[in-house]
């Protein structure tokens, strides 16, 4: 009796998350599907077979211009964020000091506060700087919107390594500066790769601060597409999300390979210093 009364919870909850799976996935096939229709226009079914939007999309100054712009402030906003990051990371976890938590309140408040708030807010800033519409305040305006997330993954993993190998390094007579390069930024950086992926995705992805801090020639991916919904809707859309899906699940597998060849560098590295132990 017991045996089947803790099957059945076991079998609803895996048929809930495969029908959780299933309704979040569901629109990926039809997307797919439309951006190869022959149609002029959104349908599903597709009347026909075309690739027609790709080849209108790839072949588009105006789409390559913007995918340029998102990736150069996706890749500037991931290596701004992991730094930042990591510096507030460490003294938060490893120090101790007063009025700590109002610190890691302020840290924390681009994640409370509304993104339109910030985006608002940086407008009126940059606008006294005349960096409005261009990449740098963009860049900073993702930077700040994804920092605090990328502050919480990388301090959780921070306070999963062992704090005695950097003072047993120490101990031995290295420098705090070698001991951190040698012993936990190694140990800490599939946490650093993990925040730095992410905050390339969800700067991609970003729309709000963008529209705000953008200008003619600094459109991202993001705002290209929400003008071409707003001013009209084609099929093109259809094949820029297709192109998103497939960039997103390559930066995740990549994050994946990363993950593995840092534990598989980090095991043969403890394998090989076993025997001079």
């Amino acid at each position: 009796m017991s045996v089947s009364a803790s099957v059945k919870p076991n079998l609803i909850v895996r048929i809930a998350a495969w029908c959780v799976v299933v309704f979040l996935m569901a629109p990926i096939p039809i997307i797919i599907l439309v951006s190869f229709s022959s149609a002029q226009y959104l349908t599903f079914p597709p009347p026909g077979f075309s690739l027609q939007w790709y080849e209108r999309f790839l072949g588009s100054n105006e789409w390559a211009q913007s995918i340029w712009v998102s990736l150069q402030v996706a890749v500037f906003s991931a290596i701004l964020t992991m730094v930042l990051a990591t510096m507030a990371a460490i003294p938060m976890v490893r120090a101790n000091f007063s009025r700590k938590s109002i610190v890691y309140a302020v840290l924390l408040a681009p994640m409370i506060i509304p993104v339109i708030i910030t985006a608002i807010a940086l407008y009126f800033v940059f606008a006294q700087m005349g960096l409005n519409g261009t990449v740098l305040a963009i860049t900073i305006g993702h930077t700040i919107v994804v920092l605090p997330i990328a502050f919480v993954v990388l301090s959780s993993t921070l306070q999963g390594l062992d704090p005695r190998l950097e003072k047993a390094a120490i101990s031995l007579g290295a420098s705090p500066l070698a001991a951190f390069y040698h012993i936990t930024l190694p140990l800490l950086m599939p946490g650093i790769l993990s925040a730095g992926l992410f905050s390339f995705l969800t700067s991609f992805d970003e729309l709000i601060i963008p529209l705000f801090l953008g200008g003619p020639a600094t459109q991202t991916l993001a705002v290209r597409i929400w003008n071409s919904v707003v001013m009209e809707i084609e099929p093109t859309i259809s094949a820029v999300s297709v192109f998103l899906i497939a960039m997103t699940i390559v930066v995740m597998v990549l994050a994946s390979l990363l993950k593995r060849a840092f534990r598989w560098s980090g095991s043969g590295r403890s394998q090989q210093e076993t025997p001079h132990a």
